[in-house]
């Protein structure tokens, strides 16, 4: 792969490409990624042999030329490419930061690679400390990357249990009138913790190990009088926590553990106006050693980029609300 001419007095940018057999998967379906490539970052790309040519802003065809040499090296190792890693190299790529080997979480199955620039330093985080927050919107691979941390470490034999918890139906977690068993009762409000762990690993794996109780999926008031050691422990959509709830949690950590505190702080669904205790503990705990903050924003949204314009209107509405004059 060589880069023949990139002088900005040249609008245009070349690109060659050693191995042939590889160009169709880049280009894709009908040049379908060479498309997606084009529409989100305003160049034409043209390919013809194992050639590209790149046409647009010099900034721009710079960051098309680093993601298409990120998909090529993707392909290299025997991946496969599909408009989600298009989107997610050329995020990385407009963020001038880029996958190192060692920057995915490694499972049985698969390398699970940072799709985002926050995502590359949460799974650094995820290596390198015991507890870490994740804060931002939905979309940004919060609680899928803790996920696949703790099920590479419980893989490796680092850790004897997986525990996962998250406020069940509201702050009080009154599931009495609910109806069916306790599982049947919480299963609803823990589903995404369970679609996580089964991307992870396989359904069978999933199932023998709950049964076994090497993974525990439960509401955070069970968390309650436990001392978790040797233990993977997440805290998802912390943001409808109470600072007391909080505080009895983070207190469950316990000797080679790590915890996982995920939430959105924009979408904090406590009655009565309670306040939130993800929030009251980002204010207590940013500079206690040993605990990581880790910040996602719409930017960072790895699902379809309409995702991310529709979280961008709700911010922005939602700015407009809270001073009205800004707009004047």
């Amino acid at each position: 792969m060589n880069v023949l001419s990139s002088a900005s007095v040249d609008p245009t940018l070349h690109l060659q490409f050693d191995d042939n057999n590889l160009l169709s998967q880049l280009f894709g379906e009908h040049d379908k990624h060479l498309a997606r490539i084009e529409k989100q970052l305003g160049v034409t790309v043209v390919g013809r042999g194992n050639r590209l040519t790149i046409t647009g802003s010099q900034d721009a065809s710079d960051t098309a030329r680093v993601a298409l040499e990120t998909l090529y090296k993707r392909l290299q190792s025997g991946q496969s490419v599909g408009e989600a890693d298009v989107d997610a190299a050329i995020r990385m790529a407009n963020s001038n930061e880029r996958t190192t080997p060692g920057s995915g979480i490694q499972l049985r199955r698969k390398v699970v690679h940072p799709r985002s620039s926050a995502q590359s330093h949460y799974i650094d985080a995820l290596n390198q400390h015991d507890l870490i927050f994740a804060l931002g919107p939905a979309g940004t691979g919060k609680t899928y990357l803790a996920v696949c941390a703790a099920v590479a470490m419980f893989s490796k034999g680092l850790i004897d249990r997986i525990v996962l918890s998250r406020p069940a139906v509201e702050a009080g977690e009154r599931l009495g009138f609910l109806p069916g068993d306790l599982r049947e009762k919480v299963d609803p409000y823990l589903r995404p913790l369970y679609d996580a762990l089964n991307d992870a690993m396989s359904a069978e794996q999933v199932e023998k190990l709950l049964e076994s109780g090497e993974i525990e999926i439960a509401p955070l008031a069970f968390m309650r009088g436990r001392t978790l050691a040797n233990s993977y422990v997440i805290l998802d959509e912390a943001q409808n926590t109470t600072p007391m709830q909080m505080k009895m949690f983070l207190t469950r950590l316990g000797e080679n553990s790590r915890m996982v505190v995920t939430g959105d702080l924009s979408q904090i669904d406590l009655p009565g106006g309670a306040p939130s205790g993800l929030r009251d503990a980002v204010d207590k705990l940013t500079n206690v050693d040993g605990a990581a903050f880790i910040r996602f924003s719409d930017k960072d949204v790895v699902r379809p980029p309409l995702v991310a314009r529709i979280i961008r209107a709700y911010d922005a509405a939602d700015a407009q609300k809270k001073n009205p004059d800004s707009s004047k």
